[in-house]
C-alpha cells in the first residue's frame, strides 16, 4: 500500500491521529476530514501539519458535498472511517449525536463512497478499500469465561454500542448489496498518546497529577482487554494491505485487567516517576462512585483470525504500553493543558444518568 492516498475520517481524534502519524511514516498520502468536536484536537497533529503528504479539511462525514469534493479532488485508494462519537457516558446523557454521526454519518459516507467507487476504472475498483473502524462493545458483555470472536452475535448494551453496531451492519450491507470492497475491524479498549482525558487511563493520570480524586465506577472489577494504540494502528494498516474483502477482524491486546488493577498500576508507576510532594501514594486519591447504567462486566477478544489471516500480533504488553503512555503524558504537559482548557473538566461523565 506504499504511496497510496488515504481519505481518513476522524483523523484528529485519539486513534485517528495516531493512525495519521503512522500512515505518513509508512509513506502514505493522507487526507484527513474531521469536524473537530470535543474529542478532535489538531494539537495532536501539530508536528505533521506542514507535511507535504498531509492535508487537513474541517468537515462532517454527513456533509455529502464536502466528501464528494474530497473524493473527486484527491482520488483516494482507500477510505478509513474513524469518525464516531465514542464515549459511552456521553451516549447515555445525549444519544442523539451518536445516532447522527455513527449511523447517519456512516450511511452518508458509504453512499458517497459507493458512487465514487463506481466511477473508477476496473483496476482502480479492484484495489480500492473502505475500512470501517468499530469496537468490541457491539458484542455486549462476557461472563468470566470465553472471548469475542468474529462470529459472536451482536448484543449492544448502550446507545454508543448500538449506534456502532448499526454502522457495522450498514458497512456489511453495502458490500453484499452493492459490491463495495469493505473491511471492518472491531477493537478492544485502546490507550496511549493523544487520548482525550475523559477515558479511564488518561483521566487517572491527569487527575492524580492534579491532586484530584480518582473516581472508579462500582466495585472496580469490570474487566477490559487493553490494546496499545500503536499496535491497533499497525493492525489497521495490515488489514488494509492484506485483509480479505468483506471480512471482519477482531483486534485485541491479550491484556485483560480490571479497572481497579489499571488504576493501582498507574498510581504505583506515578509513585516512582513523579512522587507526591507529601510522600504518600497516589492510591490514597482513589474513590468509588455509583456505577454506570448498563455497564458491561467483561470484554475480551480472540485475536486468532487476524493473526492467522494477515499475520498481525500486538507488540506491546500492558506493562510496556502503560509505561510509554505515562511517560508521554508526563512529557507533554502543554498538550494536556490545552485539551483540558476546553469544556471538559476531568469528571466521570454520565453520573447524572444514574438517578
Amino acid at each position: 500500500m506504499d504511496s497510496k492516498t488515504l481519505l481518513v475520517t476522524g483523523g484528529a481524534g485519539f486513534i485517528g491521529s495516531n493512525f495519521v502519524h503512522m500512515a505518513l511514516a509508512a509513506g502514505k498520502k493522507v487526507i484527513n476530514i474531521d469536524k473537530l468536536t470535543y474529542a478532535g484536537n489538531l494539537e495532536s497533529l501539530q508536528s505533521i501539519a506542514d507535511h507535504p503528504n498531509y492535508k487537513f479539511v474541517m468537515g462532517d462525514i454527513a456533509d455529502t458535498v464536502v466528501v464528494e469534493q474530497l473524493l473527486s479532488t484527491y482520488r483516494p485508494d482507500a477510505v478509513i472511517n474513524f469518525a464516531a462519537e465514542s464515549h459511552v457516558d456521553r451516549s447515555i446523557d445525549g444519544p442523539a449525536e451518536f445516532i447522527q454521526t455513527n449511523i447517519v454519518g456512516t450511511f452518508q459516507l458509504l453512499d458517497v463512497t459507493r458512487k465514487y467507487w463506481n466511477s473508477l476504472s476496473c483496476e482502480e475498483k479492484a484495489s480500492f478499500r473502505f475500512l470501517h473502524i468499530s469496537t468490541d462493545e457491539v458484542f455486549g458483555s462476557l461472563d468470566t469465561e470465553g472471548y469475542f470472536t468474529e462470529r459472536t452475535a451482536y448484543a449492544p448494551n448502550s446507545p454508543y454500542s448500538a449506534s456502532k453496531a448499526s454502522s457495522d451492519h450498514l458497512v456489511r450491507a453495502y458490500h453484499h448489496t452493492y459490491g463495495l470492497p469493505v473491511l471492518t475491524t472491531n477493537c478492544s479498549n485502546n490507550y496511549g498518546p493523544y487520548q482525550f482525558p475523559e477515558k479511564l487511563i488518561p483521566l487517572m493520570i491527569l487527575n492524580a497529577l492534579a491532586g484530584k480524586t480518582l473516581p472508579i465506577y462500582g466495585d472496580g472489577l469490570n474487566i477490559r482487554d487493553w490494546l496499545y494504540v500503536e499496535d491497533h494502528c499497525r493492525a489497521i494498516l495490515t488489514v488494509l494491505d492484506k485483509g480479505i474483502i468483506g471480512e471482519t477482524y477482531n483486534v485485541g491486546g491479550h491484556n485483560e485487567k480490571t479497572n481497579l488493577e489499571i488504576v493501582y498500576g498507574i498510581c504505583d508507576l506515578l509513585d516512582n516517576e513523579q512522587p507526591r510532594s507529601d510522600g504518600k501514594s497516589y492510591r490514597e486519591q482513589i474513590t468509588f462512585v455509583g456505577d454506570r447504567p448498563g455497564h458491561d462486566r467483561r470484554y475480551a477478544i480472540d485475536n486468532s483470525k487476524i493473526t492467522k489471516e494477515v499475520g498481525w500480533i500486538p507488540a506491546e504488553t500492558f506493562e510496556s504500553g502503560i509505561k510509554k503512555t505515562i511517560k508521554w503524558y508526563l512529557d507533554n504537559p502543554t498538550w494536556c493543558q490545552r485539551v483540558c482548557d476546553g469544556s471538559y473538566r476531568g469528571e466521570r461523565l454520565g453520573s447524572n444518568a444514574l438517578g
